[in-house]
């Protein structure tokens, strides 16, 4: 069951990832055209930073120092009288009270913080790919329809909003069609992040030499365990292409671009 349950684990990051992410790239590309030197310069950082480490690098490193800050924090809130230093050498020692989660907390609390945690480090880092993907795409959109709102008397946030916004997905869809099938393809990574995720319960259950071996004996059976995996994924992606497909065709209807001028010509 628990290997059952781990396919919704993965489809719950999916779902709960993806508009995060979305989020956070919109925000970033939003930061990086901003007219305000500080913010443009921060978007621009976000997006470059990120995206130039390697997202193995980045989950090992960065969740630690996400919990660590969390923790931080709360151990600077809660006990303003600790009077020993935090660091000690290698280990992060902080007040009882400021652990995330308490030492008692229930077995789900831990596990919610821990996919918590995978939910934040995965939107962040596939965040400023997207944020990369709908700067292009705004930069695509002809600037002389800017212009032209702009002398209808809209101002910039009116013409950014009913403007750029509603043209700007025409171009950014095939980039994130491509960052939905990686986002597809680095949900494994969870097992990283110490989820236990499809991939770590088929090495569990398939491996003869594990834990689980003394309650279910049986042989090396992780190949097949791996090759179901396989399957999944491949038709999981594969329903995502269709959809995809079908999104592109009705944002593309009407539109002046290759996909909207194949569809004049196909109804002609």
């Amino acid at each position: 069951m628990a290997l059952y349950w781990s396919f919704g684990t993965v489809l719950l990051l999916l779902a709960i990832t993806a508009p995060t992410a979305l989020a956070f790239g919109f925000g970033g590309a939003a930061a990086a055209r901003s007219r305000f030197l500080p913010l443009r310069w921060f978007g621009q950082a976000y997006i470059a930073l990120v995206r130039g480490v390697p997202d193995i690098a980045f989950f090992l490193f960065f969740v630690i120092a996400l919990d660590q800050a969390f923790e931080y924090l709360r151990h600077k809130i809660k006990c303003p009288d600790w009077d020993q230093p935090i660091r000690q050498g290698n280990d992060f020692v902080v007040c009882q009270a400021a652990k995330l989660p308490l030492g008692n907390a229930a077995q789900w609390v831990h596990e919610t913080y821990g996919f918590f945690l995978a939910v934040l480090t995965f939107s962040i880092v596939f965040g400023a790919f997207a944020a990369n993907v709908l700067y292009g795409a705004m930069r695509a959109v002809p600037h002389t329809q800017l212009e032209t709102a702009e002398a209808y008397g809209m101002t910039p946030r009116q013409t950014f909003r009913r403007i750029l916004v509603p043209q700007m997905w025409v171009y950014a869809l095939p980039g994130l069609s491509n960052l939905w099938m990686v986002l597809i393809k680095a949900t494994p990574l969870l097992f990283l992040l110490g989820v236990e995720d499809i991939v770590y319960w088929a090495r569990e259950l398939g491996g003869s030499k594990t834990p689980r071996f003394t309650d279910y004996p049986h042989g090396d059976w992780r190949m097949w365990y791996f090759f179901a995996l396989l399957v999944f994924y491949l038709c999981f992606t594969r329903v995502s292409e269709i959809v995809l497909e079908r999104l592109m065709i009705r944002l593309t209807h009407g539109q002046a671009t290759m996909g909207g001028e194949a569809q004049r010509k196909a109804n002609a």
